[in-house]
């Protein structure tokens, strides 16, 4: 396979239901999804890099985790470029297993937190951000009726950010950081 073909040179490129001859402009909504699930992967790749490899959630080792998370974040792009392909139901219903279990180690929240800690925090918490933008550029992409996004798969963006985040403060707590809340400093 050619790193390029030069056929996207004039802004269209092929999705995987455009029939023969038609493609897309790369400024359709679609392609803007697309990319910003493209760079969620790309985060949540530097969080595994970064993760060692004895960091344990619930019997999970995390740098295993994410990688699972990489292949979702792969079958959802694939769903919203067309393949008839999408996020199973139980992966959603595990993400939401492990939140709360991850969750239950910790003291409850009870208001926003400054991100930072360790050097694994941040980029989850850089990760979780992104993501929370990757479901917003998803459910715009569904709702705009130009693309549509099965339940399941809009459910899993819901809860990427949450495992995210749950999975930043579980790094800082094995670590001893303290959880830091914001001061709303007038200024």
């Amino acid at each position: 396979m050619a790193l390029f073909t030069g056929k996207g040179d004039g802004g269209s490129t092929k999705l995987f239901d455009s029939g023969p001859g038609n493609r897309a402009s790369k400024a359709s909504p679609i392609f803007e999804c697309l990319g910003m699930l493209d760079e969620l992967n790309t985060l949540v790749g530097w969080c595994k890099a970064e993760c060692p490899d004895d960091l344990i959630a619930q019997e999970q080792k995390v740098k295993m985790l994410l990688h699972d998370v990489q292949n979702h974040l792969f079958t959802l792009q694939a769903e919203v470029a067309g393949a008839p392909k999408s996020i199973p139901l139980s992966s959603v219903e595990a993400l939401g297993v492990l939140i709360n279990r991850i969750e239950g180690e910790m003291p409850p929240i009870k208001t926003f937190l400054v991100p930072g800690g360790t050097e694994l925090s941040s980029r989850l918490d850089i990760a979780r951000a992104v993501a929370r933008r990757a479901e917003r550029r998803l459910v715009a992409l569904h709702e705009s009726g130009e693309r549509e996004v099965s339940a399941s798969s809009r459910a899993y963006a819901n809860r990427l950010s949450s495992l995210l985040y749950a999975l930043t403060r579980l790094v800082n707590h094995r670590a001893g950081v303290a959880e830091d809340p914001p001061a709303y400093k007038d200024v």
